[in-house]
């Protein structure tokens, strides 16, 4: 979606149903917002490129106005760092939406180096919750770690 426009034709198509669950969506390389229904894959959403952002959107309309009304970093196939956030803001700005501040809900990724499994951190325990070695503080997800 690189516009209002774009947005506003593709929010048209949407049926009541699918306006009740949040949506799949990925930031591309080149800053433009993807979206798809939320079943889908992140990776798919995103023609299996690279991406500055991934997670789960849903949208409310507010007399006659669409806005952003819950969005996260939710993606287990990109798993991007909560400062990925900047690149969401500017694309739903493009788009002119209505936004929050920041994610809804963060995730916090990260690869153990000992056992290099994926961990999701909760309540800032930065421990590998598959073989119990430390966590590092910053994001260490990015394919080329």
């Amino acid at each position: 979606m690189g516009s209002a426009a774009d947005f506003g034709g593709w929010i048209a198509e949407r049926s009541a149903a699918e306006l009740t669950e949040p949506f799949t969506f990925v930031i591309g390389t080149d800053g433009v917002l993807r979206l798809a229904p939320r079943r889908s894959e992140h990776v798919a959403c995103a023609g299996g490129d690279m991406v500055l952002s991934a997670g789960e959107i849903s949208f409310v309309c507010d007399e006659g106005r669409w806005a952003v009304g819950e969005v996260s970093n939710q993606s287990t196939g990109y798993c991007p760092d909560v400062t990925s956030w900047t690149t969401v803001a500017h694309a739903l700005d493009d788009i002119e939406l209505g936004r929050p501040s920041g994610f809804t809900h963060e995730v916090v990724f990260r690869r153990c180096p000992d056992c290099q499994e994926l961990n999701i951190v909760r309540e800032d325990d930065f421990v590998c919750v598959f073989c119990g070695s430390g966590l590092p503080a910053a994001w260490n997800v990015d394919p080329g770690v």
